[in-house]
């Protein structure tokens, strides 16, 4: 009886080369700035206490509908849940091992969700950020927006958005909240019926809907910046002059809420427009100034962002940046002569610095010439029952119209070098 075939779960996938290839180059160009920035590197669980999650507002998707929850085997269980983004993570370390502020973190790594898939979503993706936690100085903002601004010039993206919104403090908020609230009410019937369910538990969320239907209610809400306090317009201000400073281009996005609770003052999205669709944001953050009190820790304010690499990936793709990379192999061995030789040279060849790979199973010159043409290496080492015979190997430059060479075995590796500084000629 033959045994099923299991696939992938719904919402996750599988990554094959070249494609994992071009993932993990992504994430060393951002691990590569943000170190240059002065971040240092988080891991973090990919499980945490229930609670350190529901801490993201009770309102929120994410906790309500999206958490993969379990139990352990713990005595009495404990309520655990995968991580569904990592700011949470980052301010329970924080909260738990009290480093000396301001702490400058960047993480990259999956995340889980139980949502709906589709192109550029997954319930397992993956994510690269940073977070700044320590201090509530607006150039910290800038600095925050500013190394993603340069990631993606970095992927040699040109067509990303940057939209900016203040959404104020705790001095400002609570006026603003009160009036959206009395606005949304009086039009609740014009809403879509999920905005009217949203408007029960935080109608500040309402504003991050994407319904067509609400869209004409929305755009004519009260505006967070004819509430904010003077700090927070001040400290919006000096963000906004730092970003100027910097030449960074940015749109003022008065509506702009982000989708998570903890954000407070600024707010920031980045939309890619290469992707012809609404669902064209390629990473975002923002001032979360309580979180850290809230996960036990003392009052610290923190700035951060997350960006999708499945998104940035997509917008990649669309504008035709960011290629994967050539195969690594610039050597391919071709053994018939069937003895340890192959093996030798192989390993001599890559403790040289090399890309080197070779058949198995004693396949034919034939098949073997074949597979290390589809290689891409740029050329062949040849062992035959001749060049075993006489402690030599043919080198072959793989190039059109390139020439071979038999030389001694203890020659190989200047050999090769010859062929490979021709083709970067």
């Amino acid at each position: 009886m033959a045994q099923p075939l299991f696939r992938a779960p719904a919402g996750t996938r599988d990554l094959l080369p070249p494609e994992s290839a071009r993932r993990r180059r992504l994430v060393a160009v951002f691990a590569d700035l943000a170190e240059r920035t002065g971040f240092g590197l988080l891991e973090s669980p990919i499980f945490e206490d229930l609670g350190v999650f529901q801490r993201l507002g009770e309102s929120n998707d994410v906790v309500t509908k999206e958490l993969f929850e379990f139990f352990d085997k713990g005595d009495p269980p404990r309520h655990l849940a995968l991580r569904p983004e990592l700011t949470a993570s980052v301010c329970r370390a924080f909260a738990e091992h009290r480093p000396a502020p301001p702490w400058k973190i960047w993480y990259s790594g999956p995340q889980f969700r139980y949502e709906r898939p589709q192109a550029g979503r997954y319930r397992q993706f993956e994510q690269v950020g940073v977070e700044t936690l320590g201090t509530d100085d607006p150039h910290a903002d800038v600095e925050v927006i500013g190394l993603g601004l340069r990631f993606y010039e970095a992927l040699g993206m040109k067509q990303v958005r940057l939209l900016l919104n203040s959404l104020g403090d705790s001095e400002s908020r609570p006026s603003y909240d009160a009036a959206l609230a009395a606005y949304l009410q009086s039009r609740r019937g014009e809403l879509s019926g999920q905005s009217q369910l949203t408007l029960e538990r935080n109608p500040l969320r309402v504003l991050d809907s994407k319904r067509e239907q609400d869209q004409p209610v929305i755009a004519e809400a009260p505006l967070m910046a004819d509430f904010l306090s003077g700090e927070s317009a001040d400290h919006f201000a000096a963000v906004l002059a730092g970003l100027d400073s910097l030449g960074a281009a940015y749109e003022v996005s008065p509506r702009l809420v982000r989708g998570l609770d903890y954000y407070t003052r600024t707010t920031f999205e980045f939309v890619a427009d290469a992707l012809d669709t609404a669902q064209n944001a390629v990473g975002g953050g923002g001032r979360y100034d309580g979180l850290v009190e809230e996960l036990g820790g003392p009052p610290t304010p923190g700035i951060g962002f997350a960006l999708g690499v499945d998104r940035i990936l997509l917008a990649c793709d669309a504008e035709g940046a960011f290629a994967a990379a050539a195969a690594p192999v610039e050597v391919f061995v071709v053994d018939t002569a069937g003895g340890q030789t192959a093996a030798v040279l192989c390993d001599r060849l890559r403790q040289a610095g090399l890309g080197v790979d070779r058949a198995f199973d004693g396949r034919s010159m034939k098949a073997q010439m074949k597979r290390a043409d589809r290689s891409g290496a740029a050329a062949a080492v040849i062992i035959g029952p001749d060049e075993q015979a006489e402690g030599a190997v043919t080198v072959r430059d793989m190039r059109p119209g390139g020439g071979q060479r038999r030389v001694a075995e203890t020659e190989v590796v200047a050999a090769v070098a010859e062929v490979l500084e021709g083709e970067a000629q």
